[in-house]
Order: structure tokens, then C-alpha cells, then sequence
């Protein structure tokens, strides 16, 4: 729980993600952090994460949040290492073969992050919209489109 807060500023500061209240990182961090992960820096710090859960209704789908790194630590592969450990991690705990995500049109960094995870897992990844603008009642909201990543070979 006590990585909740830093969650919610690295979130906050990566400009890219909506932001949850900070009451929602902390939730995360108690209640899911069996399928989250964290990086930290050489003092403990967090510096970046992936938050995700397994999905009640696909028990063998980890669906995967959110992603951030703290920017001055982007372009080390923290995002990548996060992801493939954490699936690594799940699939072990919980039989998962497939990743789900959503991602929204122009975000460059997650979609190639999503890809080359897909191909190092040498899993097919198909895109649909899953949430159009048009459903978002807090105004406007660009699509979600969803990942679909699997099987995966672990």
C-alpha cells in the first residue's frame, strides 16, 4: 500500500494516462498487487510500474491497466522488464496465456510497447475498439481500442 502515492505521481506525471484519484493507487497497491509490479530505483524508490489484474469473467486473462515510467528513466526497457516479469510471474500463479490491454489512438509508446511484447512472446495481437468516444460521460475521450495478446509462449 505505502507505493500508492508514488504511483499516482509517476501516473500523474507521465502526461499520457488518465489519472485515477490517488485514492484508487492506493486501493491498487493492497488489493492487486499480486498481478502488479514495480521498479525501483537504487535507493527503493519507485520509478516506474504496471498495474493489472486477472480478469474475473477470462480467469487465464491478465488484464494489464496501466503502465508508467518515471521520465528520467524511460528508454531503459523498465516498461518491457515490468511487463514480461509480471506475466512471467502471473502465468506461473494463475495459468494466464493471454494479455489484454487498451490503448488510445497516437499513444505511440504503449502500441509499440504492446507490440514488441507480442512478438517476443510470439503471440498473435489483434485491435478492436472496445470503448468508443461516444460511451465516456466526463466529455470528450478519445476511443480505447483494445489489445488482444495470445497465446502466449512463456
Amino acid at each position: 500500500m505505502a507505493d500508492g502515492a508514488a504511483l499516482w505521481r509517476i501516473a500523474r506525471d507521465s502526461e499520457a494516462l488518465d489519472l485515477n484519484s490517488s485514492y484508487s493507487y492506493l486501493l491498487w497497491c493492497r488489493d492487486f498487487a499480486g498481478t502488479s509490479a514495480v521498479a525501483r530505483d537504487e535507493r527503493g524508490e519507485p520509478v516506474g510500474f504496471v498495474t493489472g489484474y486477472v480478469r474475473p469473467d477470462r480467469p487465464r486473462t491478465l488484464l494489464v491497466w496501466q503502465v508508467a515510467v518515471d521520465d528520467a528513466y524511460r528508454g531503459r526497457g523498465i516498461a518491457a522488464a515490468l511487463l514480461d516479469g509480471l506475466v512471467a510471474r502471473v502465468s506461473g500463479e494463475y495459468g494466464i496465456t493471454s494479455v489484454e490491454t487498451t490503448i488510445t489512438p497516437g499513444n505511440t509508446a504503449s502500441d509499440r510497447l504492446f507490440d514488441s511484447f507480442a512478438e517476443r512472446h510470439g503471440a498473435a495481437l489483434e485491435r478492436e475498439v472496445l470503448f468508443p468516444t461516444g460511451l465516456f460521460p466526463d466529455g470528450p475521450h478519445d476511443p480505447e481500442v483494445l489489445y488482444r495478446i495470445g497465446p502466449l509462449s512463456l
